[in-house]
């Protein structure tokens, strides 16, 4: 059933010793009389292919003389009736009824509309545009044009095509120029050249516009699909990231709309419907591969969980098998992981954080503010709000020397006496400097019955050796102990051993060496026991030397290291520690590797985290939004929008209130 030189990857085959009569017959006997056996109809039918399927129709139709769809819509219902009935129509036929109910009547149900048209081959669309004239005889081109308007009707037209090219001999320059093209059409540009969009994205072939994405992030720095994000709107947006991810991978896209599909509150059935049916002969091996990487969590067990009855069992069997039972991530995923290390290497990130230094500053013009706002019954919020955030941490001891030196009082003290609650701690936070700020966070961590493992692993995993170096300075003049004695003090284990060795602040600073990154590798899969041969060394020594090049190894260096990690063992490190680590020694390693691969992407998910769900974990949202907002919060914003295609200040919005939300708003620096 796969093409020749290609390796089948869906999840139905067809029926060996097939007999489309003896189906045929078989069928019918299940509806025949009073009920039906459902059971039967569903085990006959998702276990043949969709040719086979169809030669019983035709054999059901010869014996009988009746319509054996017809027959199925009148004796099943509901959700299970959809899934039977889209499962017996030739591919082309179900995805034009897919099309025909998305334009029909009032409204249009642009979800549909993208996700056929933006995952389709050249061959598949131009079935489909035959299958359309033939069912509903009329043309789709024409149907979609009347339904549809702006660039978003455009960009559709040229996928109608179905003329992507397809030749896989790439050129470097006419890459190269397509990703200035874009760069000059959409970030360079005040406003955006739309056309230019719509001509590279839907015609150039898909190894031709990988390479434009990965030259994309080279020059701009940023992922195609945040500009996409910033410079396009409404289903244009929506229409041309969904072409971006099918390009990049089908297979993750269509993990994604499943995830929606199933995630929260109520099920999308139609869409759920639509992929499972359409993936089955194409890649549903593949979307289950991604899907169980993704998401830590099997396909097949989600639908278990958000499915019921007879339409859950035919679910299951399209989905063909349940990967949580493996237990094992999958090569293919490391694969992609290689790519995101290779790509973090060479992008130019610049980091960017929201919080600027206040043009025409003064400071005891804001230090008067602040007393007046304070001064009296009640207090003005608003006005501390404005200039706490509006001002950079430099400026902000300024006003606090001007403020001792214009009223003879501690600011910090008037502060504290006059807010309360989130908004207190919030202020307060951007008050202290940095490495003062860090400290505080660390004593509350370490200090008390219990400790807070999370917030140590966050701060120490994450800091560079000037940071590291200058909260172990703040810490020793508010405590009067030297922070390394501390933790020492408040954690054992491998855990204080990587906690002290952070501590030290002295990470290598220089380039990659790849002599070296090999063999740090072999340690590294050694230590995970992902290696061929078997060390000589002692477990203790291996991890020993483990923990030394995770804590002390430069940057670039670990990124080498960890691209022939995989190389050496097709595993993905992240993976790997997860899967043969536990507690809080693998979470400390984790967020290193995290925050070696991408911090700001380690921070968003940190701050989605603290407000996904029921509550709201406002000492992490605090902690974040402060340590970050003059480093690299705009970058994080870009992550955020990225991982979780909505806006961190949407979700601020959504999730805080009063003047604790209006000051982290202030923070966030506006909507994405």
């Amino acid at each position: 059933m796969a093409p020749k030189g290609k390796v089948y990857r869906g999840s139905v085959k067809d029926f060996p010793g097939f007999d489309a009569s003896q189906d045929a017959e078989a069928l019918y006997n299940a509806m025949k009389g009073f009920g039906s056996d459902k059971e039967a109809i569903l085990d006959l039918i998702t276990s043949r292919s969709n040719k086979q399927r169809v030669e019983i129709c035709q054999a059901y139709k010869s014996l009988y003389g009746k319509d054996l769809i017809a027959d199925l819509k009148y004796e099943l219902t509901g959700k299970f009736e959809r899934l039977i009935v889209s499962l017996m129509r030739p591919p082309a036929y179900s995805d034009a009824k897919e099309i025909k109910d998305a334009i029909a009547g009032i409204g249009t149900d642009e979800k549909c509309l993208i996700e056929i048209l933006a995952s389709r081959t050249n061959q598949e669309i131009h079935d489909l545009v035959a299958a359309y004239k033939d069912a509903y005889e009329r043309d789709l081109e024409a149907d979609i044009v009347g339904d549809t308007s702006g660039h978003f009707k455009k960009m559709l037209v040229v996928l109608l095509q179905g003329t992507r090219e397809e030749d896989d001999v790439v050129s470097e320059d006419l890459v190269e120029q397509d990703a200035r093209d874009l760069l000059e059409a959409g970030e360079l540009k005040w406003g955006t050249d739309e056309a230019q969009f719509i001509y590279i994205l839907g015609r150039r072939s898909k190894q031709h516009l990988r390479l434009v994405f990965d030259e994309y992030l080279k020059i701009s720095g940023k992922p195609i699909e945040r500009s996409i994000r910033g410079e396009l709107s409404g289903d244009f947006e929506k229409l041309m990231l969904a072409v971006v991810k099918c390009i990049r991978s089908t297979a993750e896209y269509f993990a994604e709309r499943l995830h929606k599909a199933m995630k929260g509150l109520g099920t999308r059935d139609n869409t759920l419907i639509r992929i499972m049916v359409s993936r089955s002969e194409i890649d549903m091996l593949d979307i289950r591969e991604v899907f169980r990487t993704k998401y830590e969590k099997s396909l097949h067990n989600m639908i278990k969980e958000d499915t019921s009855g007879e339409y859950k069992q035919a679910l299951l069997k399209l989905c063909g098998g349940d990967d949580d039972a493996a237990g094992e991530f999958f090569p293919e995923a490391a694969q992609v992981a290689y790519r995101m290390w290779e790509l973090s290497a060479v992008a130019k990130v610049e980091l960017r954080g929201t919080v600027h230094p206040a043009g025409n500053f003064n400071d005891d013009g804001d230090a008067q503010v602040l007393r007046k706002a304070m001064k009296g019954l009640g207090t003005d919020e608003g006005a501390i709000i404005d200039v706490v955030t509006q001002r950079s941490n430099a400026q902000r001891q300024q006003i606090i020397k001007a403020y001792k030196a214009h009223y003879g009082r501690d600011l910090m003290a008037d502060l504290k006496s006059e807010l309360s609650g989130s908004l207190a701690k919030l202020i307060l936070g951007l008050m202290l400097t940095p490495a003062q700020y860090d400290a505080k966070q660390l004593r509350k961590a370490v200090e008390g019955a219990g400790t807070d493992e999370s917030i140590l692993i966050e701060i120490m995993a994450t800091r560079n050796n000037q940071e590291i170096k200058a909260i172990d300075e703040a810490y020793q003049q508010a405590y009067h102990k030297r922070l390394e004695d501390d933790l020492s003090s408040d954690t054992s284990g491998h855990f204080k051993r990587i906690l002290v060795s952070l501590a030290l602040g002295n990470r290598d600073e220089g380039p990659e060496n790849l002599t070296q990154a090999q063999e740090d590798a072999k340690v590294v899969a050694e230590t995970l026991k992902l290696a061929d041969v078997s060390s000589n060394e002692s477990s203790d020594s291996l991890e020993t030397r483990f923990l030394s090049i995770l804590c002390t190894r430069s940057y670039p260096h670990l990124r080498r290291v960890f691209q022939e990690f995989i190389k050496m063992t097709n595993h993905d490190v992240e993976h790997a520690i997860k899967k043969r680590m536990s507690g809080d020694v693998r979470d400390a390693f984790v967020a290193i590797v995290r925050s070696v691969k991408n911090k700001p992407a380690f921070f968003a998910n940190k701050l989605y985290k603290s407000m996904k769900g029921a509550g709201t974990d406002e000492r992490t949202l605090t902690r974040i939004m402060i340590s970050r907002s003059e480093i690299d919060l705009l970058n994080i914003r870009g992550e955020f929008i990225d991982l979780f295609d909505k806006s961190l200040h949407h979700m601020i919005e959504k999730d805080t209130s009063g003047d604790y939300r209006k000051a982290l708003l202030a923070l966030c620096g506006g909507e994405d």
